[in-house]
């Protein structure tokens, strides 16, 4: 059953399922709401992606415009779980990580399938001093995600953590979702952070860094 809309959410239900003038100024107001969003979103994830300048001005307008389609296309939908603004950001930041993601790939400067393990050190913010320290360390990690991980762990392990490709990105060419890819990478570091200290290159203290 559908829960009881607080009066915000209620207004906006309405106004937007309403006609004429009514209507439009609801539009006008939802477009301001769903466009400083994107343009929130996307300026946190930016600058990874070097996006800026009239690029960054129309991928957050895409991204507005697409979810403002969305919103209207199932406002009678809304069931009031959540405040009516909460459930429209969730289209907003959809849209601003599906186009990032997609925009990534244009001009990726790195191959999904490109491993270069000499770069890992480096991912893992590993003291450049200590090298004879780490350097079996990451023989061991590199053994594990090649003999312990399954294909796709090792596929989202790579790309991510080895590669340094934005989650956005792998998620726009899996197809996937972040929760699922974000699942994955958990797993994959558990099971690693599992073996590296039975094989006595962690304990438990220093596990969960």
């Amino acid at each position: 059953m559908a829960r009881p809309l607080d009066p915000d959410s209620a207004e906006w239900v309405r106004t937007l399922t309403a006609t004429g003038a009514e209507r439009d100024r609801a539009l006008r107001r939802l477009h301001e709401l769903v466009l400083r969003v994107a343009r929130a979103e996307t300026s946190r994830r930016a600058p990874r992606l070097r996006i800026s300048g009239p690029e960054f001005d129309d991928l957050a307008h895409q991204a507005a415009a697409d979810a403002m389609m969305a919103i209207i296309s199932k406002v009678e939908q809304f069931r009031g779980d959540s405040r009516f603004t909460t459930w429209a950001y969730k289209f907003v930041i959809f849209e601003v990580s599906g186009k990032i993601g997609r925009h990534f790939w244009r001009d990726p400067g790195v191959r999904l399938d490109t491993e270069d393990w000499d770069r890992l050190p480096e991912r893992l913010e590993l003291d450049p001093a200590r090298e004879a320290e780490w350097r079996d360390l990451i023989a061991a990690i590199r053994h594990i995600v090649d003999g312990d991980l399954t294909a796709h762990q090792r596929r989202v392990f790579v790309a991510l953590v080895l590669n340094g490709i934005p989650l956005d990105a792998l998620v726009a060419e899996s197809g996937s979702n972040r929760n699922a890819i974000y699942k994955t990478l958990f797993d994959a570091r558990r099971k690693l952070a599992a073996r590296l200290t039975a094989m006595g290159y962690l304990n438990h203290d220093t596990r969960r860094s």
